[in-house]
């Protein structure tokens, strides 16, 4: 966190919080949101300005209930996140880079949604794969052993799914696995709408 909004927390300590107002979307774009789109239910608009969204990404973290914000001086400005409070993309250099623009080393963990959305887990950050980037990943996924095509993991999620719940319980099928450097990572099943209880979340923080 920059060290001139640690001292502006210091200075004013009580300024009410701002929900709605910012959001991170499924490709790691954060979203200013007024009234309009609020109202309408609308994304909102991209910050394009580099020296916004950098300071966005160094002021970024969580409370204690699981809401992610932006601290923004003396004011949190809680974010509306379209799925994980981190998004990953493909980095030739480091395997993955989150949105923050920080280096992903290694998953520890890995999982599948009935969406074929990749879910990827180090440490205490969870990302999701940016949709654009999944199909790179296609290639580090691996079925008793061999590699997958569309079709292949599409039948898979469609068998696995039907004799699963998807609950994230961790019983589901592992033979599929997530090549993470040398290592196989198992690739276990979630549904969508559990994602959030299952990584201790909250998509849309309210007051």
């Amino acid at each position: 966190m920059d060290e001139i909004v640690k001292q502006a927390m210091a200075k004013w300590p009580n300024v009410p919080h701002c929900f709605h107002w910012l959001a991170l979307d499924a490709r790691g774009n954060w979203r200013m949101r007024d009234e309009r789109a609020q109202a309408l239910g609308l994304p909102g608009d991209k910050i394009l300005r580099s020296v916004l969204a950098d300071f966005i990404n160094r002021n970024y973290t969580c409370d204690e209930q699981g809401r992610w914000y932006f601290q923004n001086g003396p004011q949190r400005v809680y974010v509306d996140l379209e799925t994980t409070p981190y998004v990953a993309r493909t980095d030739p250099v480091h395997g993955f880079v989150l949105h923050t623009g920080e280096a992903l080393p290694q998953a520890d963990a890995a999982w599948l949604t009935e969406a074929g959305q990749l879910i990827l887990q180090h440490g205490g950050k969870v990302a999701q794969v940016d949709d654009r980037d999944v199909a790179a990943c296609l290639v580090k996924l691996r079925l008793d052993g061999r590699t997958l095509d569309d079709d292949g993991l599409l039948a898979w999620l469609r068998n696995d799914f039907r004799s699963n719940s998807g609950s994230g319980s961790g019983a589901a099928d592992n033979r599929l696995t997530f090549l993470a450097g040398a290592r196989k990572i198992p690739v276990r099943l979630l549904r969508q709408a559990a994602v959030p209880t299952q990584f201790g979340f909250v998509r849309r923080p309210e007051p």
